[in-house]
């Protein structure tokens, strides 16, 4: 297995590109590795919507998790002074997790719109909860101090950047094993035939509750680490249906082509965002929305079908 993974192009691949993006933060100006980080981070959400979108399955309301794994990172160090990198990671993928898996029960049953509009409505009742209760910060949220590293408060985030883009390679890399696997397999069958997947002897509601779980613990890995990276978590900036609105816009603008993808497509869009409001501060979101159509129209696979016109990203598509 271990010889397996090492020899996946795609895996290479994504080794070389994320540990690159990981080494350009010692030369990058501090904006462009903030707008990387936060690419970074969103992409480890969106990467959970690709694994559901296979499936043909897409949610409106991952904010859910987003929000609950950034506000368990700052909940975890208000009530227990919790400043540790990877103990921070842990604790948002856990919450997320629990709460997917329970959740999962409900949404396995259903699909197209009435799962992502169930998923929607979930969403907004953390938004509700985390808004009227004062215990949990209410509108103003809270304060996330800087992350440390085994003890180490580093002076910069510069540490932090790179130990999100090894996070989010660990991540790309699991998700691939995954959907290699031959449960992952079955993400593309469920899509095309429920029912012959259940003539083959697999449990479609099963299948699709393992996926959610997934793609929730993702999105609570995703939230944690924004929470790091900006140092704030908020209910509008967290959990709102904007957020979610935010991660489909980049599942579509990427494209499910790829692990990578989701990475790439976060990337640009916190760039497409920056520049918009730089030249349009008043309608960027006329920008935005634009850029999306246009990939819509012109790309309907994401931006990764573009990358795949060159040969060897081509090549990983077919592995």
């Amino acid at each position: 297995m271990t010889r397996s993974i090492a020899t996946d192009r795609t895996v290479q691949f994504a080794a070389l590109v994320l540990l690159a993006v990981a080494a350009s933060g010692l030369v990058l100006p501090a904006w462009v590795v903030n707008n990387l980080m936060f690419g970074l981070a969103r992409g480890a959400a969106v990467l959970g919507l690709l694994v559901l979108w296979r499936t043909g399955l897409m949610s409106f309301g991952h904010a859910l998790y987003f929000g609950l794994g950034a506000y368990a990172v700052a909940m975890s160090e208000q009530w227990m002074g919790v400043t540790d990198f990877a103990l921070r990671i842990v604790i948002a993928m856990l919450a997320a997790t629990l709460v997917g898996f329970l959740l999962g029960f409900i949404l396995r049953r259903y699909r197209d719109i009435f799962f992502a509009m169930l998923s929607l409505a979930f969403s907004m009742v953390l938004y509700g909860i985390l808004v009227k209760t004062e215990a949990l910060g209410s509108t103003d949220g809270f304060s996330v101090s800087q992350t440390t590293f085994l003890g180490w408060l580093p002076e910069d985030k510069l540490a932090l950047f790179m130990a999100i883009s090894l996070v989010c390679l660990l991540l790309a890399v699991l998700v691939q094993v995954y959907l290699k696997s031959t449960l992952g397999r079955l993400t593309t069958a469920i899509k095309d035939n429920e029912i012959r997947v259940e003539y083959l002897g697999f449990s479609v509601a099963r299948a699709i509750h393992v996926k959610y779980v997934i793609s929730a613990a993702l999105a609570g890995a995703a939230g944690g680490m924004m929470a790091m990276a900006l140092g704030q978590v908020d209910p509008d900036s967290m959990v709102y249906w904007t957020v979610s609105g935010e991660l489909v816009f980049i599942t579509i603008m990427a494209g499910p082509g790829s692990v990578l993808a989701p990475f790439v497509g976060a990337i640009l869009f916190e760039f497409l965002r920056t520049y918009a409001f730089e030249i349009a501060p008043h309608a960027w979101q006329l920008i935005v929305g634009a850029t999306l159509l246009l990939i819509i129209f012109f790309l309907p696979g994401g931006v990764w079908s573009l990358l795949e016109r060159i040969p060897f990203v081509r090549r990983l598509r077919h592995e």
